[in-house]
C-alpha cells in the first residue's frame, strides 16, 4: 500500500476513535504503513441493542489484536446517549441527532486524548459514504477546541483509494456485516424503508455471530 499521508504537525502519536472495524480497518493499516503509533478508542453508546454493540466491538478488538494495536474500551453508555439525543428521535440521517451523537462520542475521545498525552485525534466516522464528512469534522474540531493542546485531524480517509481499500479489507477479514448505522432510530428507519421496498426487516444477530462464522 502506497499512500501520501502526513499527520498534522508531523506528530507520531494519534488517538483513533473507531466506530467499527469495517470503517477503521483501512485507517488502521494506513497509519501503520507510515509508522505512526496509534491507539484505538472505542466509544459508541449509540449502538443498539447491546448484542449488536458487543458484536461490533469484538470485531474491532479482534482486528486490533491481530495488528498488536492498543485498544481502549470506553464501554457502553446508552442512558447518557438517550439523554443527549432526547427530542431528536425523528431527525433524519445526517440531521441534528447525528450531530449530537458525533459531538458526544468525539467529546469523550478528545477528553481521553487530552488526559493521555495525545495531541492529535481523528475518527473513522467520516470514511463511510453514509456519513456527512463535513458534519463529522465540525464535531471533531469543536471537541478539540475544548483543549489548547489538541487538534482534530480532518483528513479525508475516502481519498487515494481509501473507500475501496475499506471494502477490500472488510471482505478479507470477513468482518461482521452491519445492516444499519447503529442507533435504535436508524434501525427503525432502515426497517421502515426495507418494508416499503418489500424486503424483510433486519434480523438482529446474537452475540458472537460474525461474518466469518463457518
Amino acid at each position: 500500500m502506497s499512500i501520501s499521508l502526513t499527520v498534522p504537525n508531523h506528530e507520531k502519536k494519534v488517538l483513533l476513535h473507531s466506530c467499527c472495524a469495517p470503517c477503521s480497518g483501512e485507517i488502521m493499516q494506513s497509519l501503520q504503513s507510515i509508522g505512526v503509533k496509534y491507539t484505538v478508542f472505542f466509544y459508541n453508546p449509540n449502538i443498539h441493542p447491546k448484542n449488536e454493540y458487543e458484536i461490533r466491538k469484538q470485531e474491532n478488538i479482534r482486528f486490533a489484536e491481530k495488528h498488536k494495536i492498543p485498544f481502549i474500551d470506553a464501554d457502553y453508555d446508552p442512558d447518557n446517549w438517550f439523554t443527549r439525543t432526547k427530542g431528536l428521535e425523528y431527525e433524519p440521517e445526517r440531521g441534528q441527532r447525528c450531530t449530537a451523537c458525533f459531538d458526544m462520542r468525539l467529546e469523550r475521545s478528545a477528553l481521553y486524548a487530552h488526559e493521555h498525552g495525545f495531541k492529535i485525534f481523528t475518527s473513522s466516522l467520516g470514511i463511510s459514504r453514509w456519513k456527512n464528512m463535513q458534519q463529522v469534522n465540525e464535531c471533531g474540531e469543536r471537541a478539540a477546541n475544548r483543549y489548547t493542546d489538541l487538534t482534530y485531524w480532518t483528513h479525508n480517509w475516502r481519498k487515494q483509494g481509501g473507500s475501496q481499500r475499506m471494502l477490500e479489507i472488510a471482505k478479507q477479514e470477513q468482518f461482521y456485516s452491519q445492516e444499519y448505522c447503529g442507533c435504535i432510530y436508524s434501525l427503525r428507519d432502515t426497517n421502515q424503508w426495507r418494508i416499503q421496498q418489500g424486503r424483510e426487516p433486519i434480523q438482529l444477530k446474537q452475540y458472537r455471530y460474525y461474518a466469518h462464522k463457518n
